[in-house]
């Protein structure tokens, strides 16, 4: 290691708090420094080669390098590097770019609201959600219903709506009136279910819910289509269509919170064309710039709009850099390239296929329980035995270590408990595929004789 890395490790410790962390540890072994990035690699400033087969955090769509990104980012900032949309006022990207997000999203989910990432997003979709009741002379019905380890961000509200225990221990979290019920994920919970059967049972938790809560008191229900911060929960196709049939029964708005699935990571536009369900409410990020600037946008549907447009008078509600004039450029630069160089049907009609072979034949190892994909998101559940639904007895360890291994071997996967996550770039290719297959086959081959 040279000195110029050490001395940027040193500095990192001194002075750099990081998020999701144990920074004393941290401080400790010291940081992994990226340099640069290329289609769907990175390199370490070291010069360490790194297929990244979690973009980034779920969000480098497009993959890395992309010229035209920071071009469009630079001629903007020429142009007006920022103005505010507080005071009757606006700019031209910012007007393009939620034309567009009316384009591409399904149903009436004509409106939208920008904030700067997905956690800012669902914060306010807690505000809107109990906005939209009490203007209307409901202001009791105001609980929002999410699910045991779903994960809706780490601000107050953002982590109040999730369902992370963890989270829920530093700050005094959940903040009232928030509700969860159990997730669906039949690996662990379907017993002897067939999974259509299951995803039914799973939804229809909700309606117990809400039937104990008051359908008077219930506002909305909020979830990720695939569970991802927890391990990649995909539920079966069931269990959606059944959560939306509750939802309208009950009129109760439904939220899709698509910061993960939302620009093609499914294979479709956004998670809920893939379950076949239509929101309310959507809250999006990530893929929205491809990470390449922070940007989110909340959409809302024809039927909340209105009301909030004609009965909610003046919104008491904002963020500083809300459409950013730069943000909304990229934006409008990264769905260009989703469209022009048609990378979503890519990804449904040909490579999302071909990574499903290739993740599901991982599910072979001896080391993996259960191997689960959708589109370009998946997971393979490490498992002490094969035969059985089991975890290991101290979960996270088995997975840490394979993903140390993984990086070893010049492979990014992300571990949750012992389940190893797969969200590659959008515009990976099928060579890349089996590069990826290879580097975790041997991961997996190199973890069970560890743990042997």
């Amino acid at each position: 290691m040279s000195e110029v890395y050490q001395r940027l490790q040193q500095l990192d410790a001194a002075h750099h708090i990081h998020p999701f962390n144990d920074n004393a540890e941290l401080a400790k072994k010291g940081t992994r420094i990226l340099a640069r990035g290329e289609g769907c690699y990175v390199w370490d400033k070291e010069g360490n080669k790194l297929l990244d087969a979690f973009a980034g955090l779920w969000c480098v769509n497009i993959g890395y390098g992309r010229k035209s990104m920071g071009q469009v980012a630079a001629h903007q900032m020429d142009e007006l590097a920022y103005y505010n949309t507080f005071f009757q006022c606006t700019t031209e990207p910012a007007i393009h770019l939620a034309a567009k997000l009316a384009e591409i999203s399904p149903a009436d989910l004509n409106h939208v609201f920008y904030s700067n990432s997905g956690s800012e997003g669902n914060d306010t979709v807690l505000r809107m959600v109990r906005h939209f009741w009490a203007v209307q002379d409901q202001p009791n019905k105001n609980i929002v219903i999410g699910r045991h380890n779903g994960y809706h961000g780490s601000t107050m509200a953002g982590a109040s709506l999730g369902g992370m225990k963890g989270m829920h221990a530093q700050g005094g979290l959940p903040i009232p009136d928030i509700h969860h019920i159990e997730p669906p994920f039949f690996f662990a919970d379907g017993g002897d279910y067939s999974e259509q059967e299951y995803g039914l049972v799973a939804a229809r938790r909700l309606e117990e819910k809400i039937l104990e809560l008051g359908p008077d008191r219930v506002a909305a229900f909020i979830g990720e289509p695939i569970m991802g911060a927890i391990g990649v929960y995909i539920p079966p196709m069931t269990y959606w269509p059944e959560v939306e049939r509750i939802c309208r029964k009950y009129d109760i708005l439904l939220c899709a919170d698509e910061v993960i699935c939302g620009y093609g990571r499914t294979g479709e536009w956004f998670g809920a064309q893939y379950f076949g369900f239509t929101p309310d409410i959507m809250t999006t990020a990530k893929g929205l710039t491809s990470g390449y600037i922070p940007m989110g946008a909340v959409l809302f549907s024809e039927r909340v709009a209105s009301v909030l447009r004609q009965q909610g008078g003046e919104l008491a509600h904002g963020y500083t850099y809300s459409g950013h004039p730069v943000c909304a450029a990229v934006a409008l630069e990264n769905i260009r390239i989703l469209q022009d160089e048609k990378i979503i049907e890519t990804c449904k009609y040909d490579t999302g296929p071909y990574l499903a072979e290739r993740w599901q034949a991982l599910g072979e190892h001896p080391l993996v329980g259960e191997a689960r994909i959708a589109g370009m998101i998946g997971a393979l559940e490490l498992v002490p035995n094969k035969a059985e639904r089991k975890f290991f007895a101290d979960r996270g360890k088995v997975g840490g270590l394979c993903r140390s291994i993984a990086l070893n071997n010049g492979l990014i996967l992300r571990a949750t408990y012992d389940s190893m996550l797969l969200s590659p770039p959008l515009v990976i290719s099928r060579n890349e595929i089996d590069e990826l297959f290879e580097k975790a086959w041997k991961s997996l081959n190199e973890t069970a004789k560890a743990l042997a």
